[in-house]
């Protein structure tokens, strides 16, 4: 009777995906699976290597691979692709679960994804990929780049959103831009919803020379915030705050929808 009782627990556990953009063996990640795995079943399907600014991409033309791996313990399932983020979803969902996950989780991801970083960020397409078909999802990423990077905090809040998600009804199309201030969780000031704040990278390709003399080109640039407003996850982050942005894979203008059918007008 006992074995019965616990397979019927194990089966009304949520089942939670993990991914991430920088590998399965990044430092974040294995922060993410600590943070929740008392709270479902934790399945990780993740990139094989590094696939930071990967966005939305997806493999064509070349085979996939899917290894299993002993990574995590605590009865972790894991998995390496040699794919991009948003493989790892789709492989996660078809070959490795072969149904819906009650919820996918994205990151940690080593480096802000807030603002402008989202249209970038593989992690982030990750948890838009989630959300496209039908599975609520988080994508979490601390402000500190650094394998050396203090999780702590992200790793008491990461718990403390995706706990609270997992006792209300989501909307299947969920996806929240969760962003962790890079400073000791006791001066974390608590958790702000906010909207995007608009921002762009002044990028410059810097032109050098390899050994043999040809030229090649490197990417640098800065972050430069053009909103100030109080609303926005940069000045969240900047004064301490979790910031929580929801996000859609609806990229219509609505607003510049109804303008352009008032004003343009065609004989057919």
């Amino acid at each position: 009777m006992t074995g019965k009782t616990d397979s019927k627990q194990k089966q009304d556990r949520p089942v939670i995906l993990i991914t991430n953009d920088d590998s399965i063996h990044a430092p974040g990640i294995r922060a993410l699976v600590e943070a929740v795995s008392d709270l479902g079943e934790v399945v990780v399907v993740a990139p094989d290597k590094p696939q930071s600014g990967m966005g939305h991409a997806i493999t064509i033309g070349f085979p996939l691979r899917l290894v299993k791996a002993q990574l995590f313990g605590n009865g972790v399932e894991s998995y390496h692709c040699s794919g991009t983020p948003v493989d790892c979803v789709k492989l996660a969902v078809d070959k490795v679960l072969h149904r819906k996950p009650d919820i996918c989780l994205s990151g940690i991801n080593h480096g802000a994804n807030h603002s402008i970083n989202v249209i970038y960020s593989g992690t982030m397409s990750a948890a838009l990929e989630a959300s496209i078909e039908g599975i609520p999802s988080l994508g979490f990423s601390l402000l500190d780049p650094s394998v050396e990077a203090d999780f702590e905090g992200a790793r008491k809040y990461a718990r403390l959103l995706v706990e609270s998600l997992l006792h209300k009804k989501l909307d299947k199309h969920l996806c929240l831009n969760v962003n962790f201030p890079a400073v000791p969780a006791d001066l974390i000031q608590g958790v702000k919803i906010c909207r995007q704040a608009y921002a762009k990278y002044e990028e410059d390709f810097e032109e050098r020379k390899d050994p043999t003399g040809k030229k090649y080109y490197w990417l640098t640039g800065e972050f430069v915030n053009f909103d100030e407003k109080p609303d926005t996850d940069v000045w969240a982050l900047a004064n301490n705050y979790v910031s929580v942005v929801p996000v859609q894979f609806d990229l219509t203008n609505y607003k510049l929808k109804e303008t352009l059918e008032k004003q343009l007008h065609f004989d057919a």
